[in-house]
């Protein structure tokens, strides 16, 4: 049996609305551009029939993909201990080698998205930050040496 994908209630909600909207307005869209490309002429030398014919597998190849993940989930209790870090919290740290404060919010790996503060449990940053304590500091092995991260803050 395959490892439920854990995702937080906000994580799930953007998953089911993601696969909404591309089984509706995606395959609407790519629909209407492959019948516009069509009408181009001769389909063997029309790169615009064959650019949306590849838009449209990738669509259907993610609606796939989020079936499967919605089918197979878990969803996490985000219950009111904020003792240590967890997936579903969010923390803030203090960069040693920045000396700056950052905040991140700990998810699953599906809804892991580093330029919008949601880092995955399964990151090195992730791994490093689950279970540390306000007022620990981790360490992380990442290309430019060790990142040190002191735990200022864990808040749901």
């Amino acid at each position: 049996m395959a490892k439920k994908i854990q995702l937080t209630a906000e994580g799930l909600k953007m998953l089911q609305g993601e696969l909404e909207t591309l089984k509706t307005q995606g395959r609407t869209e790519i629909a209407e551009k492959i019948r516009v490309a069509r009408g181009y002429g001769d389909l063997s030398e029309n790169s615009e029939y064959d650019e949306a014919k590849n838009e449209q597998a990738k669509i259907e190849a993610r609606i796939i993909e989020l079936e499967k993940m919605l089918e197979n989930y878990e969803l996490i209790e985000e219950s009111g201990d904020t003792d240590s870090v967890s997936i579903g919290v969010t923390v803030t740290v203090f960069d040693e080698l920045r000396k700056s404060e950052f905040s991140y919010k700990i998810v699953g790996s599906a809804e892991a998205n580093p330029m919008k503060g949601l880092i995955s449990d399964d990151s090195p940053v992730g791994r490093a930050l689950v279970g540390a304590k306000v007022g620990e500091t981790v360490s992380v092995e990442a290309p430019v040496g060790e990142l040190k991260f002191k735990i200022v803050s864990i808040t749901r």
